[in-house]
């Protein structure tokens, strides 16, 4: 799992399918709320925003 803004997008996926072989789903943050799970507000690979999980 990955938490990444715009611009990391494509990395976060390029990773996740050289980790697990499969295609991830890529989650808009701003659209998703989750009952028991806070999202990062930072970028897992810079400091800018988080926006999306990559799973």
């Amino acid at each position: 799992m990955y938490v990444v803004c715009k611009e990391h997008v494509e990395l976060a996926i390029d990773l996740f399918v050289d980790e697990f072989e499969d295609a991830p789903d890529v989650v808009d943050l701003k659209e998703t709320e989750f009952s028991d799970w806070d999202p990062p507000v930072k970028c897992s690979q810079c400091d800018q925003h988080a926006e999306f999980l990559i799973v």
